[in-house]
């Protein structure tokens, strides 16, 4: 996918807050943080020491191992990529995880598949004193949630420490780059990852597709679609999606071009609605990436 072309430089008084986020995860961790790793996540193995960062969700072993931080999206660095735009902030995220994890012990636990197409392990780590990474950097908001149909496993304790980390500008959400979206800008980031919130206009089915229309004219409004697994599971649940018919939701994805802008869902916990949005939601403006 394409990143988006503009990087905004951070402003001098932005790179000062960065440092004061990042000399505050320095501080010692308190035992109550020490004890929020969801349930139902399995460790595998001894616990093994992180011997490089190569960027913020992504860790070497010392056994030659990469570790993908399951469960989340850091902002992407080029790596070698070229012709790649990188993301604001990236450098930012990587050091914020060296600090966590740099030298030290972690275990790995897994709530879904384990490997992926890079043959990286996706898996959630957790320090040698019980701190369980993901979550600490989605709450000093140095990533974003970011799921797939076979690894589903801790999302809403992830949503819910995302959403803190928003409602208090930490991190990237002080950046506009990262700004929650309106379903009007939509058409203008095609091939690039965001999260869009807004009212639903209708919801209809067809030909085994289940898509949430969020203007007049299908054919270029912006647009959620759920196949028929992500319907399933959505309607097991959350109930009939048709009931979000006039209901403000938020949906998290890659934007491509299907008669307009769309997210297209293979699995429900992109799609947060208002049972789950709760009293995170910051107040914003529309902003330019």
């Amino acid at each position: 996918m394409r990143a988006l072309r503009a990087v905004a430089r951070p402003s001098m008084p932005f790179a000062r807050s960065t440092a004061l986020v990042l000399l505050a995860l320095l501080a010692p961790i308190g035992p109550a943080e020490a004890q929020d790793l969801p349930a139902g996540l399995e460790r595998v193995g001894a616990a093994i020491t992180v011997v490089e960062v190569v960027d913020g969700d992504t860790v070497k072993l010392e056994d030659g191992r990469q570790v993908r931080l399951v469960g989340t999206q850091a902002p992407m660095l080029a790596l070698g990529r070229p012709n790649f735009t990188p993301w604001p902030l990236g450098e930012e995220s990587k050091r914020a995880l060296e600090t966590l994890v740099q030298g030290r012990a972690v275990a790995l636990h897994y709530g879904g598949a384990r490997r992926d197409r890079h043959g990286r392990a996706l898996a959630h780590l957790v320090r040698e004193d019980g701190l369980w990474i993901q979550g600490r950097m989605l709450k000093e908001g140095w990533a974003r949630v970011y799921t797939f149909a076979d690894n589903r496993a801790a999302v809403p304790a992830l949503l819910a420490l995302e959403g803190e980390a928003r409602a208090a500008k930490r991190g990237i959400w002080a950046h506009p780059f990262y700004a929650l979206r309106t379903p009007e800008e939509a058409a203008r980031l095609i091939g690039t990852f965001q999260i869009v919130e807004g009212p639903v206009k209708t919801v209809a089915t067809t030909g085994g597709r289940t898509y949430l229309n969020f203007g007049a004219d299908w054919k270029s409004d912006f647009t959620i679609a759920l196949d028929s697994e992500a319907r399933r599971l959505f309607s097991k649940a959350l109930g009939d999606p048709r009931r979000l018919e006039g209901q403000t939701v938020r949906v998290r994805g890659w934007l491509v071009a299907r008669n307009g802008p769309m997210i297209e869902l293979t699995h429900p916990e992109p799609l947060e609605v208002p049972a789950v949005l709760g009293a995170n939601r910051p107040a914003r403006k529309a902003a330019p990436p």
